[in-house]
């Protein structure tokens, strides 16, 4: 389905949770399916089940005064799937560099394992991504003591990709919220949108049918660089 599709005049007030069916309210992702013509679910196959979790939380986490922020991006996420494990990768990393520096100290030790972790398995990919290594680079140098201690703590350690894509990212991509959702910043629900509306473009990038259609995410940037 076109990334141009519109959400229809009456729909769901977003809200947190899910709904079992339209007339008791609607999350981000339950109106994904929706417009993907699937049955009512949270969990629609139309969309990488990752960026689909984190869509999920952001919409949870987001109070009601601020998650219509993310309604205009339902529409770029129906048909956004692919089995590629560099979108699991490029998900993890940029959830994990957004929220390492940010995080409270207590979160920012497990958040810099799991960017390391994020790291090497990007550095198995056939093709190195500069952007992702550079997200890595400058999250560590903003965090050097959490730094040392996930090197320290996973020296040897190496994830399968099966582990990675299963268990790893999923978690990352969780505490990754629910740090950002607590950091001590002025204004916790924009970094949240900015990380989701990042992870859609990113993943836009790796899903081939949609590498010649920009998203309306990926249009929003357009228009803001040409202002």
């Amino acid at each position: 389905m076109s990334s141009t599709v519109d959400l229809p005049d009456l729909v769901p007030v977003l809200s947190a949770g899910r709904h079992r069916n339209p007339r008791k309210g609607a999350c981000f992702m339950e109106m994904a399916s929706f417009l993907a013509g699937e049955k009512w679910s949270d969990h629609p196959s139309c969309t990488h089940p990752l960026l689909a979790s984190l869509a999920r939380m952001v919409n949870d986490c987001l109070g009601d005064e601020d998650r219509p922020r993310i309604a205009g991006f339902i529409p770029d996420v129906v048909g956004l799937t692919s089995d590629s494990l560099e979108i699991d990768v490029a998900i993890a990393v940029r959830a994990a560099a957004a929220t390492l520096p940010i995080a409270p100290a207590v979160r920012q030790n497990v958040m810099a394992v799991g960017l390391l972790t994020s790291q090497r398995m990007l550095h198995t990919l056939d093709h190195a991504d500069p952007e992702l290594e550079a997200l890595c680079r400058e999250a560590f140098l903003a965090a050097p003591e959490a730094h040392g201690w996930a090197l320290r703590y996973a020296r040897d350690s190496r994830t399968s990709e099966r582990t990675f894509r299963r268990q790893t990212a999923p978690h990352i991509v969780a505490y990754a919220v629910e740090g950002i959702a607590a950091a001590c910043v002025p204004d916790p629900a924009t970094e949240l949108v900015r990380l989701l509306e990042s992870c859609i473009r990113d993943t836009a990038r790796r899903v081939p049918s949609r590498r010649r259609e920009p998203t309306a995410v990926q249009r929003s940037s357009e228009a803001a660089t040409t202002r």
